[in-house]
């Protein structure tokens, strides 16, 4: 261990994490540029060649140029999935499929509120459309 001090082997391990973090960053770079609905075809073809290219400049420019729109794109796909979740759970819960059985569907919608799946308004809802 004499050729390899505990000095070195922290400069190592930290340039080891860098390059580790710089990965899933360029990762999280060109998934944005895919999912971004605004840019087209050439525009997300240079961004590509610009990220693969210049690596490190490029992912730079990236986040300095569109950083700011990444984390709204980021925030409305969170919205969207949770908004598509709720209504998959009101839709599950509101059509029953038990044949027509009230008693089975209350009792399911029951379980969901239970869970904590629905809330309290969308229970009442439910319950209303089945006992209507």
């Amino acid at each position: 261990m004499d050729d390899y001090p505990l000095l070195n082997l922290f400069w190592t391990m930290l340039w080891f994490f860098l390059w580790i973090m710089w990965l899933f960053l360029l990762f999280k770079v060109v998934g944005d540029i895919f999912r971004d609905h605004e840019l087209h075809g050439w525009g997300k073809a240079g961004w590509v060649v610009l990220v693969i290219v210049l690596p490190y400049v490029g992912v730079l420019i990236y986040l300095i140029v569109r950083g700011k729109s990444m984390g709204k794109r980021d925030l409305q796909a969170v919205q969207d999935r949770d908004a598509a979740f709720k209504a998959y759970v009101r839709d599950a819960a509101g059509s029953g499929g038990g044949g027509g059985n009230g008693v089975n569907d209350l009792a399911r919608l029951a379980e969901l509120k239970e869970r904590g799946v629905i809330s309290d308004d969308d229970f009442q809802k439910a319950k209303e459309k089945l006992l209507a």
